[in-house]
């Protein structure tokens, strides 16, 4: 809208003809400062398109890593999940980076209780977030020991962004510890090879840089963990993804709790 009223001061000094013939020095004035708005607009789209405005949504950048990631696609995936979940989306531990981002919206649900486990340090985090903290309802922990929760706390698990900052040594204690305080399902949020994490003013606060591992790699791994693919889940979400024109950004593996 700003553009259109810069735009229309331009026409109002240049339709009337015999205004412009009276008095060019009203109309050249006018021209002038028509030009300086129209730049100054752009000049700030140009700068707030990072921060959200002009029509992009706030909840596509990180507070992490200043860039796309993989706890934004579960906010995203919130509707395909519940349609492949149903009534398994009442009690939910998320687990990853700007955890609190995704607390927040799963409380808005209906008739769902939400948890968060953030890895990493969360000093600058805002005034939602400390508030989650101080309720107990998000917690800061790291996530290479056991998790302080009894065996199947929680009917789903999600996680996102953390796993690909582990080396293989301790996937194999973490991976196994996230589907056992699991009771109906492990859903993981995960980045394609190739894709872009932490930034180098960011390594110290992850420890390493992320390591994007193929599909193939994954499906080996958790046959080597004894943690076996939720078809059921797998067949839901697909089909909620299609009815909603849903692409993921990331990697989405379904897998069943330990029995």
């Amino acid at each position: 809208m700003s553009r259109r009223q810069v735009s229309s001061t331009r026409r109002g000094g240049s339709i009337p003809f015999v205004g412009a013939l009276n008095s060019k020095s009203k109309s050249s004035p006018l021209l002038s400062v028509g030009l300086v708005l129209l730049g100054a607009f752009l000049l700030i789209g140009y700068a707030s398109r990072g921060s959200g405005l002009f029509g992009r949504d706030k909840e596509s950048f990180s507070k992490v890593e200043g860039d796309f990631t993989c706890t934004q696609e579960v906010q995203r995936a919130i509707p395909m999940l519940k349609k492949a979940y149903g009534d398994s989306m009442h009690k939910i531990l998320h687990v990853g980076p700007d955890t609190c981002s995704v607390v927040s919206k799963l409380l808005k649900e209906d008739e769902t209780e939400a948890w968060g486990v953030e890895p990493y340090d969360i000093e600058d985090a805002d005034g939602i977030c400390k508030n989650l903290v101080r309720k107990g309802l998000v917690r800061v922990a790291d996530i290479k020991f056991p998790l302080p929760y009894r065996a199947k706390s929680f009917s789903l698990v999600i996680v996102s962004d953390a796993l690909d900052y582990l080396s293989p040594k301790y996937l194999n204690k973490t991976l196994p510890e996230f589907a056992r305080v699991s009771a109906d399902g492990l859903v993981i949020f995960t980045g394609y090879p190739g894709q872009q994490r932490a930034k180098v003013a960011e390594l110290s606060k992850f420890g390493r840089p992320a390591k994007m591992r193929s599909a193939s790699w994954w499906a080996r791994f958790f046959v080597q963990t004894s943690l076996e693919e939720n078809e059921a889940a797998i067949k839901k979400f697909e089909q909620a993804a299609s009815k909603n024109s849903y692409k993921p950004g990331c990697q989405v593996f379904h897998l069943n709790s330990y029995h």
